[in-house]
């Protein structure tokens, strides 16, 4: 296949808060910070070891507050991240204070849970 993901995004309120977060508590390490104006970033963070990059946006546009509101009210996931023990990780960022909309839950093949990045987006991790 020729197509494949290389950046994806979530919004976030204040970019040097989301940046802590998903580094200092997720794990993730930083990848491409560059001023774009007005204060904002291209700010990017990855999983070690893989290509793929998050890109921290922010939620400046208008149309991101009632989006994430909605998406958030009703319990909706912005992004999902795979994880090899959901159990295990899940007790690893309640110790690290995260707070968790749902705890680790079977659905049929797969076990997710889900938390507050605390950047304004609800985040489900998956175990296959």
């Amino acid at each position: 296949m020729s197509i494949r993901l290389h950046v994806t995004s979530v919004f976030v309120d204040d970019q040097e808060h989301a940046l802590r977060f998903y580094t200092e508590v997720l794990g993730f390490e930083p990848r491409t910070d560059i001023p774009i104006g007005n204060g904002d970033r291209w700010l990017t963070v990855g999983a070690p070891g893989q290509d793929v990059e998050l890109l921290l946006e922010p939620a400046g546009h208008p149309a991101v507050p009632p989006y994430r509101d909605a998406l958030a009210g009703d319990g909706i996931p912005l992004a999902s991240f795979a994880v090899d023990d959901i159990h295990g990780e899940h007790d690893r960022l309640v110790q690290a204070g995260v707070t968790f909309t749902q705890p680790p839950t079977e659905m049929g093949p797969v076990t997710t849970a889900v938390f507050d990045d605390t950047c304004g987006n609800l985040i489900q991790l998956v175990t296959r």
